[in-house]
């Protein structure tokens, strides 16, 4: 099984802040901005996992148990092999299923979203991060971000 922790995610109150002392503190790159319906945030890179910084827009889309001003780990991110196999063996261990599905057509970026056991969020996808490579390389880079040019909203921060 080659399945790989390669996505982060934490919930902070101004995702740029956080940005600006990971990358100086550590030297992560950053390689994008979000600005969804769910969160605004910064995605940064240590070359092998993407580590997604958001601030959540509401409640509701940061999870009701940890509302909108949660600070800390949001949830982690595997890389699987096989995305159908990988829901089955997830379930049969004892998670259930929150959230996301794998699209019917295209090559496009997805995560299907689980609670383990203990209620902690797992994203799964078989196509990877934006700043995560499946072998540490960047001959298994995972897909472009889709608006690598984005430019989030940093109002009500």
């Amino acid at each position: 099984m080659s399945n790989k922790l390669r996505h982060i995610a934490l919930s902070v109150p101004d995702p740029w802040a956080a940005a600006e002392f990971y990358q100086n503190a550590f030297g992560f790159r950053k390689v994008g901005e979000t600005d969804s319906s769910l969160a605004r945030g910064v995605y940064l890179t240590d070359g092998t996992i993407s580590i997604a910084l958001l601030n959540y827009k509401s409640d509701h889309a940061a999870g009701e148990d940890r509302g909108k001003d949660f600070v800390g780990l949001h949830h982690i991110g595997v890389w699987v092999e096989d995305i159908v196999q990988a829901r089955k063996t997830v379930e049969a261990a004892g998670g259930n299923y929150y959230m996301g599905e794998v699209p019917v057509k295209g090559n496009i970026f997805y995560e299907v979203k689980y609670r383990d056991p203990n209620g902690i969020i797992i994203d799964l996808t078989d196509h990877g991060w934006g700043g995560a490579s499946r072998s540490g390389s960047d001959s298994e880079a995972g897909p472009a971000l889709r608006n690598p040019d984005l430019k989030a909203d940093r109002g009500g921060l």
